[in-house]
């Protein structure tokens, strides 16, 4: 046993500097990546045409999921768009149809799987077709500390804002397997990068929206189905009332049209990870690398502020 032992931790050795070799030897290549990034930034980017692609959006009766299909309709993509709220998704259909696009709406309830596929199976792939660009938008928040968030409120949470990209993901993505060629778009949020005070639920959803749109990603490279894209948006907050009253350092409040614009330019590049503003891509590198002493401070500094509940009962308060 002890043989084995000194043999296997000799191996794990020999694996360690085999991988930092590799990595030291890839250096070269790094400094040839970041040169070829740095110039496209002042390279404009070649947009895909979208035309004629059948365009799927939860969410879509309201904020930026209704921003977002008017966007699709200007492109002259056939619309499907879901939402529980059918007067939202009658008043979004009817200005994609002034546009000049078709609109198909399902009344769907994104945080009931079965109610995802059946909707997918029996009206979308019957009445429609098969989906090649799909929006998982849809989402919920509650801003309370986590003793005022009652348990359906967390469970709400997650099955609207991870779940149902799982379930939406499932039905759709074999066809764009098989042909390689599709779109897959989760809307996340800046909050999947930082942890923020009385948004315990929301911003633990949106770090899992964002592992979700990173492992997929890696996923379809393994199974080299590199036709099929990905992209991931993550925002300040956004002037669609979900959060009463944000405000934050970072900047103004944004309006769903400017988060969209960026979205679509996003989509049409096929770029992965999308920031609005572009300013909080420092985000994720800060959680990173700097020291915790440094980013509490830095935090403090972003002043996040918005209306929230608050069970828990401070001493002297």
């Amino acid at each position: 046993v002890t043989g084995k032992t000194k043999y296997t931790q000799s191996s794990q050795q020999q694996k360690r500097m085999q991988f930092f070799l590799a990595s030291f030897l890839l250096l070269p290549f790094l400094l040839v990546c970041l040169v070829e990034s740095l110039l496209k930034l002042f390279i404009p980017k070649k947009r895909k045409s979208v035309t004629g692609e059948i365009v799927l959006i939860t969410g879509a009766g309201h904020g930026i999921g209704r921003q977002t299909a008017y966007e699709f309709a200007k492109l002259k993509c056939k619309l499907v768009l879901w939402d529980i709220n059918k007067h939202g998704l009658e008043e979004t259909a009817t200005e994609c149809k002034r546009l000049g696009a078709k609109a198909h709406t399902f009344v769907v309830d994104c945080s009931n799987r079965e109610d995802i596929y059946s909707s997918a199976k029996k009206k979308v792939k019957a009445e429609v077709g098969d989906v090649s660009i799909l929006v998982n938008n849809a989402g919920v928040v509650y801003t309370s500390d986590l003793s005022a968030t009652q348990d359906p409120q967390i469970e709400k949470t997650f099955e609207v804002n991870v779940l149902a990209h799982f379930w939406t993901t499932k039905a759709f993505l074999p066809e764009m397997m098989k042909n390689n060629h599709g779109h897959i778009v989760t809307v996340a949020s800046a909050a999947g990068h930082i942890g923020v005070p009385f948004l315990l639920a929301y911003c633990s959803s949106k770090f899992a929206a964002v592992g979700f749109h990173k492992a997929l990603t890696e996923e379809l490279s393994a199974l080299e189905r590199t036709g099929v894209k990905t992209t991931c948006l993550c925002p300040n907050f956004i002037n669609t009332g979900f959060i009463k009253n944000p405000s934050t350092s970072l900047g103004p409040t944004l309006e769903p049209e400017e988060v969209v614009n960026k979205l679509i330019d996003g989509i049409l590049t096929e770029q992965e990870m999308i920031f609005v503003p572009s300013s909080l891509n420092f985000l994720s590198l800060m959680e990173k690398v700097l020291p915790e002493r440094f980013k509490a401070i830095l935090k403090r500094k972003i002043d996040i502020r918005f209306d929230a509940v608050i069970g828990y009962k401070m001493k002297g308060k």
